[in-house]
């Protein structure tokens, strides 16, 4: 074993961060036995130097952290810092002065990340990520090593545990939205700006980073269609438990049917019950990929926390000083395949949409004549009413989403039909 150590620097020490910290300095033996070479904490850069940080030296501790990634002598740099900027110019200048990068940084690697791969090629130096898509669940490396060698066609799953721990009160409680986000936010699950998690641009970063890597295509965050779920009501919940279906909010990225082009979204989704996603509750995420080779698999765990999201940041650490020390590199962007991404009005789909109507003859007639003009064929019509008011749930065989919302637009203009009280996809079949 070398016993010169590689010296590590820690951009960003708060509850992913000192978590790092902490599990480098009582896991030092082992990590050393399994890199080849002892690890040294050299630097870290935070914002506030006087806050009290337990295990770390004060020595260590410095608000100037790009004179930290400059200085020469730093291995891998461990950016947990989040957001835009200034993580994407410490990074750059990472690579620039020589070193390899660890980042959780879901936001700019959707954003950037081929700009961030192509300078890290630049400098012969290693970007590794496991940390930003699904906290320590094994994920980003399943597919671009052990499934390297398949097709993957598809990638459904839950990524983000704030929203599926409301979606899940609100099934298993009847609780209404704003009852279960109060109820994240006191458990600690939700932000105080819960924005970024209930509204799906969380999870649509993390979409992108999937659509890219499964696909062998640059899929960036602004080819994915986002839509959050605030709008899920207690009746949405009661119409999927007549399907025998729950709600989740998803990131779905596939391949089109002919193989040319690829899509991301993020949206709520009525699912099977007897579909293993519709069984994760509470904080926890899961993804489930279909291949040609490998069939179906499912990645289950936690998606957030301190220790978990550490778990796949050290792992990196590890995979990133191995390579280090051989003088190699890892896996590095692989986008090939170039698959343009197609407008979510191409996308292909089950429909569930729930009409306020007038309760008298005829309407359901008017009603099917609007679908099939549109060329959307109806798999199951639901109708409940009373005094002159009515419900109609139509649920669709597959269609286009510009199809569908053709269809909806004409359906606002009948005069029986007061109103459109939802539209939710149905996915997992």
């Amino acid at each position: 074993m070398r016993t010169r150590p590689l010296k590590v620097a820690l951009l960003g020490c708060g509850v992913v961060g000192s978590e790092v910290a902490r599990i480098m300095t009582t896991h030092a033996d082992d990590l050393a036995q399994r890199i080849g070479a002892p690890i040294e904490l050299a630097g870290v850069a935070v914002r506030r130097p006087s806050k009290v940080r337990e295990g770390i030296d004060p020595s260590l501790v410095t608000t100037d952290a790009t004179a930290l990634v400059k200085r020469g002598d730093i291995d891998v740099v461990v950016e947990v810092i989040g957001g835009i900027e200034p993580a994407r110019t410490l990074i750059t200048t990472a690579f620039e002065h020589g070193a390899s990068v660890v980042s959780a940084n879901k936001a700019l690697l959707a954003q950037d990340g081929a700009a961030l791969h192509a300078i890290a090629d630049q400098h012969d130096k290693d970007l590794y990520y496991e940390a930003a898509v699904a906290g320590a669940i094994p994920l980003i490396r399943p597919l671009r090593e052990s499934l390297a060698g398949d097709k993957v066609n598809r990638v459904l799953g839950i990524v983000n545990g704030t929203t599926n721990f409301i979606l899940d009160k609100m099934d298993s409680t009847g609780a209404g939205y704003q009852e279960a986000l109060d109820e994240a936010t006191a458990l600690g699950y939700a932000e105080a700006d819960p924005t970024a998690d209930v509204e799906g641009f969380d999870a649509a970063a993390k979409a992108a980073i999937l659509a890219g890597i499964a696909f062998h295509s640059r899929v960036r965050l602004d080819d994915v269609y986002r839509e959050g779920m605030t709008e899920v009501t207690a009746a949405d919940f009661a119409s999927a438990k007549n399907m025998g279906c729950t709600i989740k909010l998803l990131a779905i990225c596939e391949r089109a049917g002919d193989g040319g082009s690829v899509t991301a979204r993020v949206h709520p989704a009525m699912i099977p019950l007897t579909h293993p996603l519709a069984s994760v509750r509470g904080a926890y995420n899961a993804v489930f990929v279909e291949s040609d080779a490998s069939g179906q698999l499912m990645f289950y765990g936690p998606g957030a926390g301190g220790a978990p999201t550490a778990s796949a940041v050290l792992g990196d650490l590890v995979a990133v000083c191995r390579n280090r020390l051989s003088g190699a590199t890892g896996p590095g962007e692989s986008a090939y395949a170039a698959l343009p991404v197609s407008p979510m009005g191409d996308v292909v789909t089950r429909y569930h949409i729930s009409l306020d109507v007038a309760d008298k003859p005829g309407v359901l007639a008017q009603v099917a004549t609007v679908f099939a003009e549109h060329g959307v064929s109806i798999d199951t019509v639901r109708q409940t009413g009373k005094d002159g008011e009515a419900s109609l749930v139509v649920v669709t065989h597959r269609a286009s989403d510009a199809s569908l919302s053709g269809t909806v637009e004409a359906l606002r203009k009948l005069d029986t039909v007061r109103g459109v009280a939802s539209i939710m996809r149905v996915e997992g079949e």
